[in-house]
């Protein structure tokens, strides 16, 4: 079942719908035959893997509450998996793909999809067994995988202080996965304060409400105070700054990053050892650097040699290596949001190139053209990207540049943020809005809002049976009617673990 699974990933992402859809109905079969069988201990990692492969695969398909219900039955059998080799990594793994459902749903558990009386939560662990050793005592928190997976507050996402990380014992590219979570969540949180704050302080100002999301992005946002109520995440932060704050939890992952990497160098010619690239651990690591980074308002766009060269390095990975846009987690949103600073800096390096009248340097024109090249090239594998996704997992809509600006259009930008199709998460709204003022931003949000709203009711209208719309989705109907049909052994599957889990 899990090797269906990870296979029905692999056709997903090269686009062999049909195909993935029947393997991923081969992982339901499998799972169906066995599931009211005990589970010999050797093979629970492997069912409990095959469980979250299938929920991810859900995932991508725009199915939440399916996803949501195989995480928990994956919980379930990792509650019995302490002190077994591979745990850390699938936790690590849960938790990096949680904090993309954390974004998706602005970390609004109100959203979430109701599955407790489908798949109950596991029951908490006995008051007095929830601590461990001196990490645990200072987070307040447990590193041991059976007390993570039964904590109330992990029922949905994980969430609150690393459980991986901060387990020393724990293999070090799960705990620079988990630290890489931690600090997605924290950016997350501190990105709705700022637009709640926002958004009150406009609403005393007008003397009305503010509609919409939007958000605030970058160290800035992840620095600010938050409004209202702080979640598990942000406590933990605040409680412990000096080691959960965004930006060491990145530098934390990058060293932990290059301990793994030194630890597994692989034999090869002549002699010398080459190192696993891990290309898209790089690419997250790179993405939030270049995202939390302070800025200097005196470089062109506003951004400092170093942000340069991060931006271009997330770009040009995933150039070289597109399927890193299926990565799991909050992986394509941050490409999106690289392109989207790479928008930035085009247009402030333009504007600087017509103020003044004067011709630009050579550096600044082959800095220029170098930018706009990464850039025309990413925002084509994007684009090609958005239009395979349901309306609810896609991240921005980029607009082209505008050629023309400054010759017969002076003052125009030279690519128009205000076109963008933003996401609906407002920690990525943050990065279009950067340049705008709240009040431009609230509205802006707030159509970006309804104009997804429309685009999810258009998607749902497709996939009914008396309604086309061809432009909204490559999923024909011939495939919609296999998933519609592999959605009742799904479900089949489902009520039958329901059954089982509730006794």
């Amino acid at each position: 079942a899990a090797r269906f699974s990870e296979i029905a990933l692999g056709a997903l992402a090269n686009n062999q719908v049909a195909l993935a859809l029947e393997l991923s109905n081969a992982t339901v079969m499998c799972l169906r035959e066995c599931v009211e069988e005990p589970i010999h201990p050797s093979c629970m990692y492997d069912v409990a893997r095959a469980y979250f492969l299938h929920g991810l695969f859900r995932s991508y398909r725009g199915d939440m509450p399916r996803y949501f219900k195989y995480r928990r039955v994956c919980l379930t059998h990792l509650s019995q998996l302490d002190n077994v080799p591979g745990v850390e990594s699938l936790l690590a793994a849960i938790s990096f793909h949680d904090s993309w459902a954390y974004m998706i749903h602005n970390a609004a558990e109100d959203a979430l999809p109701d599955i407790d009386e489908a798949i109950p939560p596991l029951p908490a662990p006995p008051q007095g067994q929830d601590r461990g050793g001196d990490a645990d005592v200072k987070y307040g928190v447990s590193s041991n995988p059976s007390l993570i997976v039964s904590n109330p507050i992990n029922q949905m996402w994980i969430q609150g202080p690393p459980p991986v990380f901060i387990n020393n014992e724990a293999p070090a590219l799960s705990r620079s996965l988990d630290a890489l979570a931690c600090a997605v969540r924290s950016c997350c949180d501190q990105a709705n304060a700022r637009f709640e704050g926002m958004a009150k302080e406009l609403e005393a100002q007008n003397g009305g409400g503010i509609g919409g999301s939007g958000g605030g992005g970058g160290e800035e946002a992840c620095d600010s105070g938050g409004c209202g109520k702080l979640s598990a995440t942000g406590t933990a932060v605040m409680a412990n700054e000096e080691e959960l704050c965004s930006r060491n939890m990145v530098l934390s992952a990058f060293t932990l990053l290059q301990q793994h990497e030194t630890a597994a160098v692989v034999p090869g010619g002549g002699g010398q050892g080459t190192v696993s690239k891990n290309h898209g651990h790089h690419l997250v690591v790179s993405a939030m650097d270049a995202f939390l980074e302070g800025g200097d308002e005196e470089e062109a766009g506003g951004f400092t040699d170093s942000q340069i060269q991060s931006l271009l390095s997330v770009c040009n990975t995933v150039i070289e290596h597109p399927l890193l846009l299926y990565q799991a987690g909050p992986t394509y949103h941050m490409i999106s949001n690289a392109a989207v600073l790479l928008c930035h800096l085009l247009n402030g390096m333009h504007a600087q190139r017509g103020a003044g009248g004067e011709a630009p340097g050579e550096m600044e024109a082959a800095l220029f053209d170098e930018v706009l090249d990464t850039y025309l090239a990413v925002r084509k594998l994007l684009s090609i990207h958005r239009r395979k996704l349901p309306v609810r997992l896609r991240c921005h809509g980029i607009p082209r540049p505008n050629l023309a600006a400054g010759t017969s259009e002076p003052g125009a930008p030279f690519i128009d943020l205000g076109e963008t199709l933003m996401c609906g998460s407002r920690g990525c709204q943050a990065f279009v809005l950067m340049a705008c003022s709240p009040c431009v931003a609230a509205e802006r949000a707030r159509s970006a809002a309804q104009k997804q709203q429309a685009a999810a009711q258009q998607e749902a209208a497709a996939n009914g049976i008396d309604v086309g719309f061809e432009d909204i989705s490559e999923f024909d109907r011939e495939l919609f009617d296999i998933g519609q049909e592999f959605d009742l052994d799904d479900d089949d599957l489902l009520n039958v673990l329901s059954r089982i889990i509730a006794t």
